[in-house]
């Protein structure tokens, strides 16, 4: 799994000039109504707790898409990755050289959350959770960059499991149309992994708990 943060960030701007100056003011300060659908991009750090004391606290991104089916509640789908927490540093002996490998941990949260808006929807607090898948890989460092020509790595490990998460946040509306909004959003992953061994995590099904905490830039329409 691997996200662009580039292609992202072009998508969002391209898809508020497309709605228009219409569509930008159509939920005004004061306006009873609600926007139905965003998209959050937000950078951060993680803590590994539980059987993963062993690992180190390391950057993070996120990416969140958000449907609001009614006034307080937010259904979510999103993607995060944390970067090289398990400080792998070995390489892979190809025919183009020793090739770095890194370790990458990935999680994909799917629920929901309670929507409470304040100072007339200018400020807005969550509280939410669900469900989690949770992949940590080890991966090289590709010779040709964003080519279609890929290398295996037959000894890349893997470890993969299922859990849950529960949320808090805070966005602030940094337009008076309240379509673009800045706030933070803190999750705590629960879950069980197995497969290979990774950095210090042995070859055993582990109990896993991750702190991640982000600030996020969000579009709301």
């Amino acid at each position: 799994m691997h996200v662009r943060t580039g292609s992202w960030v072009t998508c969002v701007w391209m898809l508020a000039a497309a709605m228009g100056p219409d569509a930008y003011g159509q939920f005004s300060v004061g306006n009873a109504g609600y926007r139905r659908h965003s998209f959050a991009l937000g950078g951060g750090g993680s803590v590994p707790r539980g059987d993963l004391r062993g690992l180190a606290t390391s950057p993070a991104l996120r990416v969140n898409y958000g449907y609001r089916f009614m006034k307080n509640f937010q259904a979510d789908f999103g993607f995060e990755s944390v970067f090289h927490a398990a400080s792998v540093r070995d390489f892979y002996e190809s025919q183009f050289g020793d090739l770095r490998i890194k370790d990458y941990q990935f999680f994909v949260p799917m629920g929901g959350r309670a929507v409470i808006p304040l100072a007339s929807n200018r400020v807005q607090l969550s509280a939410g959770g669900g469900g989690a898948w949770m992949t940590y890989r080890e991966r090289i460092r590709q010779p040709f960059g964003n080519s279609d020509f890929r290398i295996d790595c037959p000894v890349c490990a893997a470890r993969s499991g299922w859990g849950y998460y529960g949320l808090v946040g805070a966005s602030f509306a940094l337009d008076r149309a309240q379509m673009f909004r800045l706030g933070f959003t803190t999750r705590r992953y629960r879950g069980r992994t197995d497969g290979d061994p990774l950095g210090p995590i042995p070859a055993v099904r582990t109990s896993d708990q991750w702190l991640s905490t982000t600030a996020e830039f969000s579009i709301h329409f």
